[in-house]
């Protein structure tokens, strides 16, 4: 996996851009995140292995949030670039509302015009390197971005989740903004992509597993996420991670 900076244009609203390139079928568990991600898939098959039955990627696609982990399947000499946007950032190049996405992966085609996706596709198979490629990939954005006012009280009502870890009651967050708890979650999940609640519940879970990561122990993480009964504890996050958190511990150890 290679990760490249976006150019500064785009920083505001681009996170990364992150390549993914595999020689064998390689299966990912992919857990929830907060930023809404665009895929490109250069070769090879995308499989989201789903209880119905598998999906295959299409070529462009934009994923929204998810509340649960996703198990993907990257074909054998697979190669895929995302396009990870800062929260609210993807609002500058699909004019809808981003909670709109929530759960799915559609297909770019809904966006941008036929045409300037096969555009796309002939200079991306007219170079060689995966840093023309992505070159090639910005360049394809920094030419769509709406430049609209930035929704700063949402924009800090995130940083305040973050620094809190996910430990934050939303009802008094939204009147540390000064605005409705009503007309704060209209505008976060128009913007964010889903309920602040459900995106401090994000958070708060990627914290946990960092830090289960980082002791090697469960018990003090969970307290310090919040979690004081078990059964409460074990249930969320197998929803979120798709494993017992004995069964992530013991993948951290090996």
């Amino acid at each position: 996996m290679q990760t490249f900076e976006p150019a500064p244009c785009l920083s505001p609203y681009v996170k990364a851009f992150v390549v993914i390139e595999s020689s064998d079928t390689q299966i990912n568990r992919l857990l929830p995140d907060t930023c809404v991600v665009a895929a490109i898939r250069l070769n090879g098959d995308v499989l989201f292995k789903e209880d119905s039955g598998d999906i295959r990627l299409p070529m462009w696609s934009l994923s929204g949030l998810r509340k649960s982990y996703s198990i993907v399947e990257y074909g054998k000499n697979s190669a895929n670039i995302l396009v990870q946007f800062r929260e609210g950032g993807a609002a500058a190049f699909f004019n809808l509302p981003v909670h709109e996405l929530f759960g799915l992966n559609v297909s770019l085609d809904n966006f941008f015009k036929p045409s300037e996706l096969a555009v796309l596709e002939e200079q991306l198979q007219h170079v060689v390197s995966i840093e023309q490629k992505v070159g090639i990939v910005q360049q394809f954005f920094m030419a769509r971005i709406s430049y609209q006012k930035a929704d700063l009280l949402i924009a800090d009502s995130v940083k305040k989740i973050k620094a809190a870890n996910g430990l934050i009651n939303v009802r008094n967050l939204s009147d540390s903004l000064y605005i409705s708890l009503d007309a704060f979650e209209k505008r976060f999940r128009k913007s964010v992509g889903t309920t602040p609640k459900r995106f401090a519940d994000i958070v708060r879970m990627q914290a946990l597993i960092t830090q289960v990561e980082a002791t090697g122990t469960l018990l003090e993480p969970a307290l310090d996420a919040g979690f004081f009964d078990q059964s409460h504890f074990i249930r969320d996050f197998k929803k979120f991670t798709g494993l017992t958190p004995k069964e992530l511990l013991s993948g951290f150890s090996r």
